[in-house]
């Protein structure tokens, strides 16, 4: 019965988190969409400081559409451990991107197609070899993890990284580098699903009957989540605003799943219950994912489709064959150009006769 329980939480949890992945990878384009009639209208922009948006339907809309994504992720991981549900964002990238081609003037090319197929077939890979965390079952269980030393360390170390990146490298760098909002919002999002984890844990004891409104470490999660989240839904907006959303969303993507990872196993110690062939398949599927991600960064600006590498491979084919049949040309007028100077010399030895093919040889007297 317990086995068959975990595999009923797994299937909630898998049909929660690509649900989860829909409702945010269209929430991106509508909030783009909020954001370019801003634009047209003459608004402050959000990448400039300005909070206009505010007043855009199409905006809110996204944003209750990351809201009903969140809601579904939120309770994914009340369900599934974060190594399963977190990978499976990548499937935010492909709706992202399906829908910009459609709805909005980006356009996406062959590297950025195989880019998007890379990162889901990495994520495969590592749902397939994901470590099994450390059962939590209450609480007081999670309050044990938080105190460990190792994330505290880890919490603090992000906690300064994103003050830096505030209050520092942001206001310098951040309208011309995609990667400073990014970072901010990937690494407390790091302490946002450990939140998440525990709230879904206290909703899971309130259902069962347990009393947690008493539980202080309730009301923490609480408000470190309503922070975070926050933080991230702020200087996301800017960078969504500033740049091609299909950039925007799977290096996101990346620095994010880079971040939970690293947060969820020091927080519950996964990686020391896997063996050497889930190492292997995580790692390499994390870093299919990267391949995937720099095919779509590194050639965004290359027009390139399956129509054009059809026309350009035709035109190397029509190039070579021309080169060849030039070499040949020049073989033949070497020759012709080599016999008519023997000729000319009037050699006393053999003189071939290229006229009817015959070879004959004369001497002079």
């Amino acid at each position: 019965m317990g086995q068959d329980r975990g595999k009923y939480d797994f299937y909630i949890g898998l049909g929660l988190a690509i649900s989860s992945s829909i409702f945010i990878g269209g929430s991106f384009i509508l909030k783009k969409k909020g954001l370019l009639r801003l634009a047209r209208k003459g608004s402050m922009r959000a990448g400039q400081g300005g909070h206009a948006y505010l007043k855009e339907w199409l905006w809110w809309a996204g944003l209750l559409s990351m809201g009903a994504g969140e809601a579904a992720n939120f309770a994914a991981y009340a369900f599934a451990p974060a190594t399963l549900v977190t990978p499976l964002g990548a499937l935010s990238v492909l709706v992202s991107a399906v829908l910009s081609s459609y709805f909005l003037t980006e356009r996406l090319n062959l590297h950025g197609k195989l880019g998007c197929l890379l990162s889901i077939l990495g994520s495969t890979t590592m749902v397939i070899h994901a470590p099994q965390e450390e059962e939590i079952n209450s609480l007081e269980d999670m309050a044990k993890k938080l105190v460990d030393p190792g994330f505290m360390v880890f919490a603090t170390v992000v906690i300064i990284v994103a003050l830096i990146f505030i209050f520092v490298v942001g206001p310098r760098h951040g309208q011309t580098n995609i990667l400073v909002y990014i970072t901010i919002c990937s690494v407390i999002g790091a302490l946002s699903v450990s939140c998440v984890k525990g709230l879904g844990i206290a909703i899971k004891e309130a259902i069962a009957g347990k009393s947690v409104v008493r539980n202080p470490l309730a009301w923490i999660l609480l408000l470190g989540l309503v922070a975070c989240v926050s933080t991230q839904i702020n200087y996301l907006n800017k960078a969504l605003d500033i740049f091609n959303t299909s950039l925007v969303t799977p290096i996101y993507y990346v620095f994010f799943t880079t971040s939970v990872l690293t947060c969820s196993a020091i927080l519950f110690k996964e990686w020391g219950h896997m063996g050497s062939d889930d190492i292997i398949g995580t790692l390499s599927g994390f870093l299919t994912i990267i391949v995937g991600i720099f095919l779509l960064h590194a050639f965004k600006d290359v027009s390139v489709s399956l129509a054009t590498l059809a026309v350009s491979i035709r035109k190397e084919e029509r190039a070579v064959n021309g080169s060849a049949a030039h070499s040949t040309y020049e073989l033949l007028h070497a020759e012709s150009t080599e016999d008519m100077e023997d000729r000319e010399m009037g050699l006393p030895f053999d003189s071939v006769s290229r006229r009817n093919g015959a070879m004959s040889s004369s001497l002079d007297h």
